[in-house]
């Protein structure tokens, strides 16, 4: 049949349906895609049959039932999303995620170092290099940020976000076990290549296998709070609309 991509016991998947599920995809992600899309579209026509060759050991009855219990779910699934959306408060407080990261710490491991601080980044040959250190070691950003503009190939300032040992090993050329390691004993970290110097002065700090800072955690958190109430939300709805069905005696007891 023209246009068709795809037959399957006499149904048709064609290419218009293909092409518009693909648009906008490199070459690689476009026939993934499609195959996926395929086989998914293949076993269901499948399955269909099988359930149609059936018939004689499944009532019409029965499938009957079971699409309008498809479609019930469907109906109840998709009105439970709208009143989430609508009327759940989405509202959460600075203090119950306090709370939620104190009651569950084993959710919040950090599995690599986070640090705060500030990394600059000088020539070998730098003048007055022992002094930038010392400035480090005082946070003395006024002489830190003059010595930067004349003399640094980088300067940041990251005092205000946490950078973990993965953001770390992307900035200086050091190993992960060595920066974990001193990281255990130092707050100036310094390496060097063939061209420049590193030194990074850790302000704050919080170690692999330790709980994350709740800052860090805060994203998590809502999930966790957003999933728990919406739960109880639910539950409290259903619970209401039988409650009032009984009353209106929409619901009668034999």
């Amino acid at each position: 049949m023209s246009g068709a991509a795809v037959e399957v016991n006499g149904h048709y998947l064609y290419r218009s349906t293909l092409d518009a599920i693909t648009m906008g995809l490199n070459s690689e992600d476009s026939l993934r895609i499609a195959q996926q899309y395929i086989g998914q579209w293949a076993r269901d026509i499948l399955m269909y049959e099988a359930v149609s060759q059936l018939k004689s050991s499944i009532s019409q009855a029965e499938i009957e039932q079971m699409v309008e219990d498809y479609r019930r779910s469907l109906y109840a699934h998709a009105y439970e999303e709208w009143l989430v959306n609508q009327q759940m408060s989405k509202t959460i407080l600075d203090s119950t995620i306090q709370q939620v990261y104190d009651r569950m710490p084993e959710r919040f491991m950090l599995k690599e170092s986070v640090v705060k601080g500030l990394l600059v980044v000088v020539p070998n040959d730098a003048p007055n290099i022992h002094k930038l250190r010392k400035w480090m070691a005082e946070e003395s950003l006024d002489q830190i940020e003059k010595y930067a503009y004349q003399i640094a190939h980088g300067y940041e300032l990251f005092t205000d976000k946490w950078l973990t040992t993965s953001d770390v090993m992307s900035r200086m050329p050091i190993e992960r076990n060595e920066w974990e390691n001193r990281l255990k004993t130092k707050n100036q970290i310094e390496v060097s290549d063939s061209l420049k110097t590193y030194i990074i002065q850790v302000t704050d700090k919080q170690l692999r296998g330790t709980q994350m800072p709740v800052e860090m955690a805060r994203e998590q958190i809502e999930q966790i709070i957003l999933s728990e109430r919406q739960v109880e939300f639910l539950q409290k709805e259903r619970d209401r609309m039988y409650e009032e069905a009984v009353q209106q005696k929409k619901i009668i007891f034999f």
